[in-house]
């Protein structure tokens, strides 16, 4: 179980998250990191948060996304907004590193996934292409995290029976939902902002 102070990385993705409050600490009404993106680093997959809100300001770096379709990039001191139901994607196309605060509000389960998919990374249970599991684990962490996150594509009732299906084979075939890190580690004490 992650807590504040702990740093996940995703050797794929290039992606590395410092947790500062979690569902836990905040009577699961925020999820909050610091994210680090190394240049060319990338989330998985366009996504939805079916249920939450999601918050970035941009601390450092260049941050590029696209939000409902729409191409942005963040500089320093800008602020992004993405709306519960809105697909979105980030990535760092700079030659710096993008550092950007996220905040989820209501937290729901968001540390225990990022938990899961960073340690299914940690311990090379991911295409080293895409950085996203096999579609027996991907099944059952979608399942699972449904009311977290779901894929902006397939639609999501095609998603919900392929997703609920597949896991169903997953369970049977002994795999987890939820997958632990393997040995998260402490950040060193950086100046906190916003």
């Amino acid at each position: 179980m992650v807590k504040p102070g702990d740093v996940l990385e995703h050797p794929v993705t290039r992606e590395k998250v410092v947790f500062r409050k979690t569902a836990r600490d905040t009577d699961g009404a925020l999820f909050k990191a610091d994210a680090y993106f190394q240049p060319g680093a990338f989330v998985a997959a366009e996504h939805i948060h079916p249920l939450q809100e999601e918050r970035f300001e941009v601390i450092s770096g260049t941050l590029r996304g696209r939000v409902a379709g729409k191409e942005l990039s963040g500089n320093p001191g800008e602020k992004f907004v993405v709306p519960a139901g809105t697909p979105h994607t980030w990535w760092n196309s700079g030659d710096d590193e993008l550092h950007f605060v996220v905040e989820v509000r209501p937290a729901l389960r968001t540390d225990s996934f990022f938990e899961t998919f960073f340690g299914l990374a940690q311990d090379g249970k991911v295409s080293p292409k895409t950085g996203l599991p096999n579609l027996l684990r991907l099944a059952m962490m979608m399942h699972a995290y449904r009311n977290e996150i779901i894929l902006a594509r397939p639609p999501r009732l095609v998603q919900a029976l392929l997703f609920g299906l597949l896991a169903s084979i997953g369970r049977l075939l002994g795999y987890k939902a939820e997958y632990p890190y393997p040995h998260p580690r402490q950040a060193q004490a950086q100046p906190q902002t916003t």
